[in-house]
């Protein structure tokens, strides 16, 4: 079998490198929202489930030096990839790559051992799109090797107590993931909805929650990547680039 072809991909003006198959799945502008969305403290340890080729992850190592994180990823070549996203960005030693499934999360990491747990996690439903896509972007994006509520489920296993969670993930899947999160003792703290230009409607939610937390939400402004419709990006989604 031939060798994927990889694009040499930068984010923060070359500061970051971020290799991605050009065939396959391919972070998009979700992943980039989640990874300012985050607030780390110094020294938290952080997990990153489904990581793919590991941006989320990248981007928090760049930004936030003094966080340790490990990223979870299914897929052989996504992790491989994964593997050499940190190798070239000199993250060794911060950032570790993790073979393993969400599904049975207990075989990868210790119960309770993350202070925060960040997910973008597949959106689609287990039968759409399957004869579209291949089958990496086919796990990536669609409920095939796990459902929300298993990234939900590996989430709350993994964060300790009084932890937070943040997922990313189409508005109007909101009510399923603030019900799944209930299911085990997630409590939603903050929100924010994504649009994509002033005008239109919420297309994301950017939500954090914390384990056993109180019932206090902070509904944040609502956040515009494009000017106007078929416009640039706003000042405030230039600079998550920059």
């Amino acid at each position: 079998m031939a060798a994927k072809k990889i694009s040499n991909d930068t984010l923060f003006n070359g500061r970051l490198l971020c290799c991605q198959h050009e065939e396959g799945y391919r972070f998009s502008v979700d992943a980039v929202l989640l990874s300012h969305f985050v607030r780390p403290y110094p020294n938290d340890s952080v997990l990153d489930l489904g990581a793919g080729c590991g941006v989320i992850s990248l981007i928090l190592a760049h930004r936030h030096a003094a966080v340790r994180l490990a990223a979870l990823e299914l897929q052989d070549d996504l992790l491989a990839l994964l593997r050499h996203n940190i190798s070239i960005n000199h993250f060794d030693g911060r950032l570790v790559a993790l073979a393993g499934d969400a599904r049975h999360i207990g075989a990868c990491v210790q119960p309770e051992s993350f202070d925060l747990v960040v997910c973008n996690p597949p959106y689609g439903k287990a039968d759409a799109g399957r004869k579209s896509l291949g089958r990496e972007r086919l796990l990536a994006r669609h409920e095939v090797a796990g459902t929300l509520s298993d990234f939900i489920g590996a989430a709350a296993f993994a964060v300790k107590n009084r932890g937070r969670v943040a997922f990313v993930l189409p508005a109007g899947r909101l009510a399923a993931l603030i019900n799944a999160m209930q299911q085990v003792r997630l409590v939603a703290k903050r929100l924010q909805v994504v649009h994509s230009y002033p005008g239109g409607v919420g297309r994301l939610v950017l939500l954090e929650a914390i384990k056993n937390g109180g019932e206090e939400l902070q509904i944040l402004p609502p956040f515009f990547i494009y000017k106007a419709e078929n416009g640039d990006y706003t000042p405030e989604m230039a600079a998550m680039y920059a």
